[in-house]
């Protein structure tokens, strides 16, 4: 069942997919169509769940659960990465490739791979204070406040 990404409950899980190229407006179009699609019927043991989505900067994609109303379960989770899966399949792009990192450079978001950005850091082209997305934040609340973060503040500042 969907509702409005901005009234689901701070405590909400979430799950964020990074695309490996910025998705184009008809892309984006027909991804929001599927997204509402799925989220819709999206069911955990036959139980309606409360979801929404969301895109940002036309790369990620949000999925968002009121683990409250209804939780969701392993079965549901799977049919949510069956169609992440789906999707990379229909639009050709990469949304499930954890070894990747994308951050900022100015108003440019940068995409790269685990080893390029360790380079990066070595050669110093990012900083602890590059602006990183953490993608393994859980809930809407972490990721309202931990999601768009300096290095030094996520994961990534293992690599300084």
């Amino acid at each position: 069942m969907y509702v409005p990404f901005e009234e689901l409950p701070e405590e909400s899980r979430v799950w964020i997919y990074q695309s490996n190229r910025r998705l184009q407006p008809e892309e984006l179009s027909q991804i929001e169509t599927a997204l509402q699609q799925f989220v819709e019927n999206w069911a955990a043991h036959g139980k309606p769940l409360q979801a929404s989505f969301e895109i940002r900067y036309d790369r990620f994609i949000v999925l968002a659960v009121d683990q409250e109303f209804n939780a969701a379960t392993g079965c549901s989770i799977d049919a949510s990465v069956h169609f992440i899966q789906e999707l990379e399949k229909q639009f050709d792009i990469v949304l499930l490739d954890k070894m990747n990192v994308t951050y900022r450079l100015g108003d440019h978001i940068a995409h790269k791979s685990l080893i390029d950005f360790k380079k990066m850091v070595k050669d110093r082209a990012v900083s602890p204070h590059t602006i990183v997305f953490n993608n393994l934040v859980n809930t809407i609340e972490e990721y309202q406040n931990d999601w768009e973060v300096e290095a030094s503040q996520s994961w990534h500042s293992r690599f300084f």
